[in-house]
């Protein structure tokens, strides 16, 4: 059976060692093991080992989010699929055939929009002419509209990016993109 470890720290070393002096020498015999884990976790606080065990798996439980809350694991798989529609640079060379990866790329190209403030349309075409290397920028702000990435006035002549949290696989794609360690394909 394997056994917990618990991380064990002292505030006061000189604090613990005249505690655990004080405590051997009221002593007759030696202790056993379980009478020194008490000492030990008496000297920084606890009421014995168990008080100091029970403690310690409380903040490991509040440490982990609950198994709702976690985040789901990245799908390196179809980053890297996707990651190679941009060639090795922030363009993104060709539009991906499929629609869950065309969906990563336009985290990516929404990463490059400005935030916080409306940007009339030229200013978004030129963001997205910089980073669209097959030729249609009207694809790319029709589908971060679309996606609801990008919201725009009912004239089209300003446009906001909408501030969100990308998921997981859009984020690690976001890093590796920016980071410029693709590999072209």
């Amino acid at each position: 059976m394997s056994r917990t470890t618990h991380a064990f720290s002292a505030p006061d070393l000189s604090a613990l060692a005249k505690t655990l002096k004080r405590e051997l020498d009221a002593r007759a015999e030696l202790p056993g093991h379980v009478e020194l884990l008490n000492m030990l976790t008496r000297a920084v606080g606890f009421r014995n080992y168990q008080h100091f065990k029970a403690s310690r798996a409380a903040e490991d439980r509040l440490a982990k989010p609950n198994a709702i809350e976690a985040e789901p694991a990245v799908d390196f798989r179809r980053v890297e699929q996707t990651a190679r529609c941009f060639a090795g640079t922030e363009v993104l060379a060709r539009w991906p055939g499929k629609h869950n990866q065309q969906q990563l790329a336009l985290w990516v190209i929404w990463s490059f929009l400005p935030t916080g403030s409306e940007v009339v349309e030229k200013d978004v075409n030129a963001v997205l002419m910089r980073h669209n290397g097959f030729g249609d920028h009207v694809l790319l702000r029709r589908e971060l509209v679309n996606m609801g990435l990008l919201v725009r006035t009912p004239d089209c002549r300003l446009y906001r990016r909408v501030e969100k949290r990308p998921p997981p696989e859009a984020r690690a794609l976001i890093r590796l993109v920016t980071s410029g360690r693709i590999d072209g394909a």
